[in-house]
């Protein structure tokens, strides 16, 4: 295999100081990183010419290929919203990797998502973890399922409160989520021979054996609340997707160890439970010790602006490397990929992305873009993107 070095580069590995050098590439992976390391002479060499090295940058919350933009309702997959649950409805099954929206995060540096179904329903259906790069989806999953979504809150109150069913209001949003687990714990305690086929209690039950988290979605601190109080009553792992208002029991969230994807940012009051949205969250949070994460919630904010809103996380009192972590090595973690994606080591896939300076400089660009060591875009000499053939 070709080894590639990346030299002259301002490299910030993110999980250790940065460094200017030498970064080598082989069969995908990192093999060295450093200010001294030695370019092979078979190498294949490129000079990043003092541009910023970093990792892909990770999107733990998007609809990236299920909403797709501009497609109307026959691009809208994100919500099967005929019952309330719907724990064993697969996003990666409505996923378009065409979409134009993986350009976009391509160009944007986000090299990996989090492709969630929506917040219609109480439980939504199982997230999956891919790449942003790929002709057919299968080959793009870094992890699947990563999480089963679930919403409290406005969404699915509204949604069948207009029609006049259960849930309509959050008590009944929470009992559906209980009566949910409950039943799913009855089919767990039966004997394998006993049990009748049941696909949703069979991907609840996944939740609650602690092999993939529970994907919260949840704004009012009330909501935060209940999400905390239903994970200690069942004792499965708890993400809060959102958490509008988390800063303002920061530390409760933070003595239940439990991380916060926090967004999107740049967007309007558009809902009650948003009201009180604050670029000033990611830094509180942080502060107080709780994990955060940037989302887009992307088509809500376009992804290629999740960079953007790092650097204004940052101009509202959140540190810059905090910034760069919350969308870097944060929700590798988070999407339990964190041995592969998230930060520049040795042993680890090299998705990697050079930019012209500090990309929380937002007048910054991109330059070149690889995953798994192949690059997928970089600029002609005009400084257009050309993105590679999947």
């Amino acid at each position: 295999m070709t080894i590639t070095a990346l030299i002259d580069a301002h490299v910030h590995p993110v999980a250790s100081p940065a460094f200017d050098g030498t970064v080598l590439i082989e069969d995908g992976r990192i093999t060295a990183a450093g200010p001294d390391v030695p370019v092979p002479e078979d190498a294949l060499v490129i000079d990043a010419d003092g541009g910023w090295l970093l990792p892909g940058f990770l999107d733990a919350h998007v609809h990236l290929g299920v909403d797709e933009e501009g497609e109307g309702w026959a691009g809208q997959d994100t919500n099967e919203m005929t019952d309330p649950v719907m724990a064993a409805a697969r996003a990666i099954d409505a996923i378009n990797p065409v979409e134009v929206g993986f350009d976009d995060a391509i160009i944007g540096g986000v090299t990996a998502v989090n492709v969630n179904p929506g917040s219609g329903n109480p439980i939504g259906g199982l997230a999956v973890a891919i790449r942003t790069h790929g002709r057919v989806v299968d080959d793009m999953v870094l992890r699947s399922p990563s999480g089963l979504k679930a919403a409290l809150g406005e969404n699915p109150k509204r949604i069948y409160g207009d029609r006049q069913q259960t849930p309509s209001t959050r008590l009944g949003v929470a009992l559906t989520i209980r009566q949910a687990f409950a039943k799913a714990q009855a089919w767990m305690a039966k004997d394998e021979s006993d049990r009748d086929p049941d696909l949703m209690s069979e991907a609840l039950a996944r939740v609650l054996r602690r092999e993939i988290p529970w994907r919260q979605h949840s704004h009012r601190a009330d909501d935060i609340a209940t999400a905390l109080r239903i994970a200690e009553e069942f004792g499965f792992e708890l993400v809060l997707d959102h958490g509008t208002e988390a800063y303002q029991i920061a530390d409760k969230v933070a003595a239940a160890g439990v991380p916060v994807l926090y967004g999107p940012l740049i967007v309007s009051r558009s809902k009650v439970e948003v009201r009180h949205r604050t670029p000033k969250a990611p830094g509180i949070l942080t502060a107080a010790g709780v994990k955060v994460s940037i989302i887009t919630d992307h088509p809500v904010v376009p992804i290629d602006f999740l960079v953007h809103q790092a650097a204004l996380a940052v101009k509202h009192g959140m540190a810059p490397d905090d910034a760069l972590r919350a969308i870097t090595l944060n929700p590798a973690e988070v999407l339990g990929v964190e041995e592969r994606l998230g930060s520049i080591e040795v042993g680890k896939d090299a998705d990697l992305v050079l930019w012209e300076g500090d990309p929380l400089d937002t007048r910054h660009r991109t330059l070149r873009v690889w995953q798994q060591g192949r690059q997928v875009m970089h600029r002609d000499e005009s400084g257009e993107p050309v993105i590679a053939a999947r």
